[in-house]
């Protein structure tokens, strides 16, 4: 049976979340969240997607995406997703799928909700069954510090804007 289309909203934001293949391990070192996040900006660019959240988990992704159409959202994972897998097992010496399926993306209304997602996708690490950090500020690979603390925007397009 062939699976759903997805479902697109103009003028929403999503949140994307892509899973590591039977929940196994995407990223082992810390070299592993930084190509993530270089193959992440490239993409963004070339797909012109805002990005206003993200959390890097071991065998987890969240983001918090806007596009300008479905197929730029999809183009730009197939990009983000591939690129990432093949550093992934040429690094590891792996083949394979290292994703589990396709992406879940749910369509997030432009408001004061986006930012709830938002704060939700950054306060994963402290989520987990034995928390990563006491402060989510001390985790490194979410967007938390650029977005809250940072008066400098490297990577994230301002969520305020969007409101």
């Amino acid at each position: 049976m062939p699976r759903l289309a997805r479902t697109f909203m103009k003028q929403s934001c999503y949140h994307v979340i892509i899973r590591g293949n039977q929940r196994q391990r995407v990223f082992k070192r810390g070299k592993d969240y930084v190509r993530y996040l270089r193959i992440l900006k490239k993409a963004k660019k070339k797909y012109g997607i805002l990005l206003y959240a993200y959390c890097l988990m071991p065998n987890h992704v969240h983001l918090l995406i806007e596009a300008a159409t479905s197929m730029n959202m999809s183009k730009f994972m197939q990009w983000v997703n591939r690129g990432y897998s093949a550093y992934f097992n040429n690094t590891y010496k792996t083949v394979g799928h290292l994703w589990q399926g396709r992406f879940i993306s749910k369509p997030i209304m432009k408001d004061q909700y986006m930012i709830h997602c938002a704060n939700y996708i950054e306060s994963n690490p402290l989520r987990t069954e034995i928390p990563m950090v006491d402060n989510i500020a001390d985790y490194k690979w979410s967007s938390y510090r650029e977005r809250c603390i940072s008066s400098r925007k490297d990577m994230l397009d301002d969520i305020r804007d969007t409101l």
